[in-house]
């Protein structure tokens, strides 16, 4: 009589596995991102939500904001609708995003410059990254004394060519221009830093097929060499203009403000109103940050938008 054998399951069967195995592929990643978004969301998230709340207060920042504010709701935001200092502050801002912007093509042109095979072009590289590694209340000093009306090198070099002295820093409708342009030096290096290495990435056998097809100069630049820099743009646009809407330092150490407060801008009439010897307003200068946060979450919000849409899109 014979006997039949128990089927034995082959033995290339993948082998049963627990909820943890079949989704540690998914799971994992979370696990690491955890601690950093925990960190973001006490010290970037709930801030932000604060600032909201006490910008409904007037306080000037001692003791508990439940104890010793007063609730006065949008009082704090009808008055920066008619604060004429706000109005400087915030066109100014303005000023600081659109001229900010030559950083970024300044940047393209200087490293297509020392994108180069040439004698000493080790040395040009140093000296045109050398702002970027400098600090930026370094700059500040340096482009002061840069606009001294006697002393200063510029207008040194305005009298060779017959020129008076101009007083840049003093001058209420040239002072901010002159700011700008400080805070252009290391901004350009960073863009042109970006654009380096842009550069080192672009693909040599499409620059080859389009010097076949006969495209040189502007056009190879153009349609060729700035599609392949587009990640390196898209980063040079976000830093440069959340470096515009930041900027502090710089005006604090070059004119503090003046000259009568027409280089003010709104992170620095924040701190004159909430942390300076005679503000303490906390609630004011909490509605004048809140203002600054709402404009920076626009262009977040449509880079974040631009990101997500590239991603989407099929290649």
């Amino acid at each position: 009589m014979s006997t039949t054998a128990p089927a034995v399951p082959p033995t290339d069967a993948p082998p049963r596995r627990g909820w943890y195995a079949r989704n540690q592929i998914a799971v994992t990643p979370w696990l690491f991102l955890v601690p950093g978004l925990l960190f973001f969301a006490v010290y970037v998230i709930l801030p932000i939500f604060q600032s909201f709340q006490v910008s409904l207060y007037r306080w000037d920042g001692l003791g508990e904001l439940s104890e010793t504010g007063t609730f006065i709701g949008l009082d704090n935001y009808r008055e920066l609708a008619t604060d004429r200092a706000f109005d400087i502050s915030l066109w100014n801002n303005f000023r600081w995003l659109l001229l900010y912007l030559l950083a970024i093509p300044m940047g393209l042109g200087i490293a297509l410059f020392l994108n180069q095979t040439v004698t000493g072009i080790r040395l040009y590289k140093s000296l045109f990254f050398f702002p970027f590694v400098i600090s930026q209340v370094v700059v500040g000093l340096v482009f002061s004394w840069f606009y001294l009306p006697k002393e200063g090198l510029l207008n040194a070099a305005l009298a060779l060519f017959g020129l008076g002295p101009i007083n840049i820093l003093g001058d209420p409708d040239l002072a901010t221009y002159g700011i700008i342009a400080a805070g252009l030096w290391p901004q350009t290096a960073y863009c042109m830093i970006l654009y380096l290495t842009g550069l080192n990435a672009v693909d040599p056998e499409q620059v080859e097929a389009a010097r076949l097809d006969g495209a040189k100069g502007w056009k190879m630049l153009w349609y060729v060499i700035i599609p392949q820099l587009k990640p390196a743009t898209f980063i040079a646009f976000v830093v440069t203009i959340i470096g515009a809407l930041r900027s502090f330092d710089l005006i604090s150490i070059m004119t503090n403000g003046g000259p009568f407060g027409s280089t003010r801008v709104l992170s620095f009439y924040m701190f004159e109103k909430a942390l300076a010897e005679f503000g303490f307003r906390m609630g004011y200068g909490a509605a004048i940050a809140v203002v600054l946060f709402l404009i920076m979450l626009c262009f977040i919000a449509y880079f974040l938008w631009s990101m997500w849409r590239d991603e989407r899109s099929p290649r």
